[in-house]
């Protein structure tokens, strides 16, 4: 066997027991790799989901505001005011046909509406993220403009 033969040989034994030293780790990439996707996955469903929510309850706070905010009286005394009862029950059966969790604050010149909901997540459930709760807060204030 010539020098060159020899060399040739032996740099192939070399450069295969490099390929052989690396097995499996095509297999830890593909591992990795899925698991960054499912991440990114798991942020875009459930991050999507908690965006979509918290509007949702702001739609519904902010309504439920203003629903009591029209419960106005004295308005011919010049000095009108929410009358607080029906403020509290307009506010209250909007909220109760919406299936939320929530808080009303009445005063004679605002009505605040706190809405609370509680939301499971689907992908983060595999890292370990059970539930999220989302409050959102709204006033409103009647207003002769």
């Amino acid at each position: 066997m010539s020098l060159k033969n020899t060399f040739l040989v032996a740099r192939a034994r070399v450069f295969k027991s490099l390929f052989v030293a690396e097995e499996g780790v095509v297999s830890a990439f593909v591992v990795g790799l899925m698991m960054t996707f499912i991440v990114c996955a798991a942020f875009g469903v459930d991050g999507g989901r908690l965006v979509a929510t918290r509007l949702e309850l702001a739609d519904h706070a902010e309504n439920a505001a203003r629903i009591g905010a029209q419960e106005i009286t004295d308005l011919r005394s010049g000095r009108p005011k929410i009358d607080q009862n029906l403020a509290q029950r307009s506010s209250t059966t909007y909220l109760g046909d919406q299936d939320l969790n929530f808080s009303v604050s009445v005063s004679s010149n605002s009505v605040t509406v706190t809405a609370i909901r509680e939301v499971e997540m689907t992908l983060l459930k595999l890292f370990g993220v059970r539930n999220h709760t989302i409050s959102v807060t709204r006033t409103a204030e009647p207003r002769d403009e």
